[in-house]
């Protein structure tokens, strides 16, 4: 099972940087895409539907914002596209297709790096998802967490890591949140299970040179329960192309849908 999961920022540039094309030979089971930035009647295009892929749009109801998608070539059995949280479902940011015991999400959390206001709803919504993943656990299934996290969970996940500390993504309260996700709560980065190597990043500033010195930061994930631990094979992260200021995350399971 090939999972692959993008911040596209803004699917239709990424659409331009071709990256439907590169993703139609990726033989990818799922594919999580967050950051849509667009409506559902402004992707008329048929790239915007891969053939073989059962697709899924979730929108911001503020046009040009936000928006999570998943494709999946085995249709699901339930799609459910919200967190029931009236604040952040407005703003289209979860995505979740059942399978017979698994669930993939596609999930964007908040940045709070633009101001104050941000950064306070950032903490609104980890408090509001932590309440959710704690009921994930206690269903019988498994599940794969993907999207854009917003936030570095230790220093080997982000170039300066030292000047950042006072930085959301990187804030102290941010981290020891994913400490108890990693922790107390069970889920697995999975990333981590194989790749355990500094300066794997999967974002780069637009400013300066950061993409070509690998000023980055990995803060994109696939956080998965702990019963499929072991069964994380591969993991990439594709810088071959370039279709957003975020790479593609791969990883690849021993697992069949």
């Amino acid at each position: 099972m090939r999972i692959i999961t993008l911040n596209a920022n803004g699917i239709r540039a990424a659409h331009r940087k071709g990256m439907f094309d590169w993703l139609a030979e990726q033989h990818a089971d799922v594919v999580c895409i967050q950051e849509t930035k667009a409506q559902q009647h402004q992707l008329t295009d048929p790239a915007f539907r891969p053939q073989g892929y059962h697709c899924q749009y979730v929108d911001a109801q503020k046009p040009g914002y936000s928006g999570v998608a998943i494709y999946t070539r085995k249709p699901p059995r339930r799609i459910i596209t919200e967190l029931g949280v009236p604040e952040f479902d407005a703003e289209g940011r979860y995505v979740e297709a059942q399978f017979e015991g698994l669930s993939v999400v596609s999930v964007y959390l908040p940045s709070g790096s633009s101001s104050e206001a941000r950064q306070e709803a950032k903490w609104r919504f980890l408090d509001a998802f932590t309440e959710h993943l704690q009921r994930l656990r206690r269903r019988r299934r498994e599940y794969v967490l993907c999207g854009d996290w917003n936030i570095a969970h230790k220093p080997i996940d982000l170039k300066n890591w030292k000047a950042n500390q006072k930085n959301s993504g990187f804030l102290p309260e941010e981290r020891a949140w994913m400490d108890t996700l990693f922790g107390e709560r069970g889920f697995v980065d999975a990333f981590r299970v194989v790749d355990t190597r500094p300066e794997r990043y999967t974002w780069w500033s637009n400013r300066g040179r950061a993409r070509e010195n690998n000023v980055g930061w990995r803060i994109d994930y696939q956080v998965i329960t702990p019963g499929l631990a072991d069964k994380v094979r591969a993991a990439s992260i594709y810088t071959g192309q370039w279709f957003s200021d975020h790479a593609p995350l791969i990883i690849d399971y021993d697992h069949t849908l």
